[in-house]
């Protein structure tokens, strides 16, 4: 017998993500003060229209840029004196992080979910360097999460999302001003009941422009070069603020 075919209007299959944000690439001068990112695109449900008599979808989108080696030193007063105590390690730490969700993201999703796709800051895998007491980990990695947040490097925004119609949505993060360069992720997901029903990623890159990508490309290409020449311009600044001052 062959196998029945599904009743006329029902969608089978999973819904998919058509995802873009408005700058590909960002160029830092030495006039840059942040950038405005747009994040956008669509949902392609099967059959062409929106389920009907199911839950309604959630978008969140998640930036992250280039992972770094981080060392985080815990100061202790002694004696009157701030001095470094104890420290730990982190092999792989986004350099930035940002979520954006159409509503709060543990409204969303569970905390096992959040902690496999890496939904928020308190669901952060940053790879401790060794073995510490999970306790003594926990206080350093919320140190670190916090440090990043006041530098307005790591950012989370529920709400941030508007879904139009159920189809279309959009974002809008702030690239700020003292972020790092390198390549960067856009990943978009489309939750359902508590499920990541699709996900999709897009690359931005960010890089320096003008004498600062002149810059850091010699510091990273001939580095004992640039540090000699370094060295040599401030000996000759100095010199050249000493003579002046008594000239004047």
């Amino acid at each position: 017998m062959g196998q029945a075919s599904p009743p006329a209007g029902t969608n089978t299959g999973k819904p998919v993500l058509v995802p873009d944000v408005s700058q590909r690439n960002i160029e830092i001068a030495y006039s840059f003060t942040g950038a405005e990112l747009l994040l956008f695109g669509a949902i392609l449900y099967p059959g062409g229209r929106l389920p009907r008599g199911e839950a309604p979808t959630d978008i969140v989108v998640v930036v992250k840029g280039p992972t770094q080696p981080v060392l985080v030193r815990e100061k202790q007063k002694v004696a009157g004196i701030w001095i470094n105590a104890e420290h730990q390690r982190y092999s792989s730490v986004p350099s930035f992080y940002a979520l954006a969700a159409s509503r709060p993201i543990d409204r969303i999703v569970d905390e096992r979910t959040r902690a496999i796709y890496e939904l928020g800051l308190g669901s952060l895998q940053l790879s401790p360097g060794s073995n510490a007491v999970s306790t003594v980990e926990q206080r350093f990695q919320r140190g670190l999460v916090d440090l990043k947040r006041r530098a307005g490097l790591y950012v989370e925004a529920p709400r941030a999302v508007e879904i139009t119609d159920g189809v279309l949505y959009r974002a809008r993060l702030t690239i700020p001003a003292r972020v790092p360069v390198g390549r960067f992720t856009a990943e978009t997901f489309l939750i359902r009941d508590g499920r990541v029903l699709a996900a999709a990623v897009r690359d931005i890159d960010i890089r320096k422009s003008g004498f600062e990508r002149f810059v850091a490309r010699a510091a990273d290409r001939d580095s004992v070069l640039y540090g000699l020449v370094a060295v040599a311009l401030s000996v000759a600044l100095g010199w050249a603020a000493g003579w002046l001052a008594r000239r004047v």
